[in-house]
């Protein structure tokens, strides 16, 4: 069903009981918790409305495309090789003058229009693969859709390993919130009784082919486990939101599921929160800062500057949520600044911006498994998840040259376009012969590894350089340290290690560590904890410093784990917003 557009809205007419800044998964959250539950609700979106059943498209074929797919001429999206040899910022470098748009590594045919160009949106500072959407739902309209729980070993790491701190919630105090998640979006996957990724309230899963059951039988004798992935898709449907329905496995989810059977924040959320009536939305609304009344320190709102007309206005609220995206969260603290706050907004403790932290990717490999030559082909690239190779180091053992763990995701099987292609040799007949027999048999896992939440790692305003629209740039001082390069190591290591066990050939190994920023899991900037001297929020986001300010996003988080954070970003709003909800009634915000 086609959501209608929302009304103009002229700033100042109206006071509400909340402004909720950014409009994907936290957003989305936030907005949806407190507009069901009757709070007047303005939600701001720095990009442009979404119409899903216009612009995903999930059925498209590379022949109704006269470019095939690729990026239209003057438009640039950028590479690993880019990001590492571009100075910054990197959209503004000669090497870049010849193209109107420049974009992240992401920006493609399907999601150009959502990607922020990087002329407008620049960064300085040390080389980072910032992925960013301005358009209604953010990044939940292309996300990867793995859909993983922290566990009580991610959130008291410290007590684990003794580095770093623990989180001031319990896998108890956020579980019957994933519970909720859960129910009302939608997950597939499996129940597996593994204490370090814990099981969810799961729909029909997705099923292994021929390759990954022979993957996995052979690195369970290695007491390692590999499981169906676990996937923000509804597989069986979900009640009471008349956008949405059930996965088809057409596959190619990354364009946006027109079906909405993956979880997008517009059509999972903002939309059945606007029918409400509780929840307007504008759109092209690029937050400046928070407005904050230092006499009775308490935020009053928001400064906005409108996208198209660069006009500046102020929206006035009973209390601020800040969902932007950790990153965009985190400029808009600093950048609240005032002779009574000369660090910005919520920042006495001066920890805003420190102990960033992400995954660290790129190492992997990839193989053919000999018993799958020859065979047909399987519908594998209609599936909305990849498999699932569980964290096996430092559970329970200890490894001698690093913390923490990592995953791996990959899958076998036939796809869209037989990736085996490239590899192989030759021309004409033969080749087509060759290519034919290896499609079905090839292998590929890369891990996600848990970068260390360490304070050196930092963002923080540029004090040169703006965006289009007048705001500081971030800039980036932030590398991966010792501990993520021998942990990447080791996750080439195991990769061929457990290829060769499955029997398979011609194995790549790849041992390159992407540039930082790859994962697009920005967390850790704003940091929660029981302490205002060494975090900036309390753990329900409430920032220490301002009773009426919260912060919502992957930014509160203390540690990365090794665990994609969308769930528990979704889980982590829905628990603040019960405390909002409660704190409300009570009269104390």
């Amino acid at each position: 069903m086609q959501a209608q557009p929302t009304a103009p809205l002229t700033p100042g007419k109206d006071r509400y009981d909340a402004i909720v800044v950014g409009s994907g998964a936290a957003g989305g959250m936030a907005a949806f918790q407190l507009a069901m539950a009757g709070v007047k609700v303005l939600l701001l979106e720095a990009g442009r409305m979404l119409d899903p059943q216009k612009e995903y498209k999930t059925m498209e074929w590379p022949y109704k495309d006269m470019r095939r797919h690729r990026l239209p001429v003057g438009e640039f999206a950028l590479s690993a090789a880019e990001y590492r040899t571009l100075d910054r910022p990197y959209g503004l470098t000669p090497e870049m003058q010849k193209y109107k748009k420049v974009m992240a590594y992401s920006g493609n045919h399907f999601t150009k229009d959502w990607i922020a160009d990087e002329k407008e949106n620049p960064i300085t500072g040390t080389p980072y693969a910032w992925v960013r959407a301005r358009v209604l739902g953010g990044k939940t309209n292309l996300w990867g859709r793995v859909s993983l729980r922290f566990s009580e070993l991610d959130l008291k790491a410290k007590s684990h390993d003794g580095f770093g701190e623990d989180w001031p919630i319990g896998y108890a105090d956020i579980s019957p919130y994933y519970d909720k998640v859960d129910t009302l979006l939608g997950i597939s996957g499996t129940r597996e009784n593994i204490p370090h990724l814990p099981d969810g309230i799961f729909q029909r899963p997705l099923k292994l082919n021929c390759g990954e059951v022979q993957v996995q039988r052979a690195i369970a004798k290695m007491g390692r486990k590999l499981i169906p992935g676990r996937a923000g898709v509804t597989t069986d449907g979900v009640l009471n939101n008349k956008y949405r329905a059930r996965c088809m496995g057409r596959g190619r989810c990354g364009r946006g599921c027109d079906l909405n059977a993956a979880f997008h924040s517009p059509a999972a959320l903002i939309f059945p929160a606007r029918d409400s009536g509780n929840l307007t939305v504008r759109p092209d609304s690029v937050v400046s800062e928070v407005l904050i009344d230092d006499r009775t320190n308490k935020a009053t709102g928001v400064r906005v500057i409108d996208k198209v007309t660069k006009e500046t206005m102020e929206f006035s609220g009973r209390l601020v949520i800040l969902a932007a995206s950790c990153l965009e969260s985190t400029r808009l603290l600093l950048n609240s600044k005032s002779a009574s706050r000369p660090n910005g907004a919520a920042n006495s403790s001066g920890v805003v911006g420190h102990y960033f932290c992400e995954h660290v990717m790129g190492p992997g490999a990839s193989g053919t498994l000999p018993s799958r030559k020859g065979t047909l082909p399987t519908n594998d690239d209609g599936r909305p998840q990849s498999t699932y190779i569980v964290r096996f180091r430092n559970v329970t053992d200890r490894h001698p040259d690093f913390i923490r763990g990592y995953g791996f995701q990959g899958a076998s099987g036939a796809a869209e376009y037989p990736a085996n292609a490239a590899e192989t040799p030759g021309f004409g007949a033969s080749f087509k012969q060759a290519v034919r027999e290896g499609y079905p048999a090839r292998v590929n896992y890369g891990g996600f590894g848990e970068v260390l939440a360490r304070k050196e790692n930092r963002v923080f305003l540029d004090p040169d350089v703006k965006g289009a629209w007048g705001i500081p740039a971030l800039r980036f001082d932030y590398t991966f340290g010792d501990n993520e390069k021998k942990m990447a190591a080791d996750m080439a290591d195991t990769a061929e290690e457990m290829l060769r066990a499955a029997g398979a050939t011609d194995i790549v190994v790849r041992r390159n560590v992407l540039t930082e920023g790859w994962s697009i899991h920005e967390m850790g900037t704003a940091r929660m904890g029981d302490d205002p001297k060494t975090s900036v929020t309390n753990s329900f986001g409430q920032t220490h410093d301002i009773r009426n300010l919260f912060v919502v996003d992957g930014s509160i988080f203390v540690s990365a784990s090794c665990q994609n954070p969308t769930w528990m970003i979704m889980a982590l709003c829905w628990r603040a917003m019960d405390y909002v909800k409660d704190e409300m009634k009570r009269g104390n915000l």
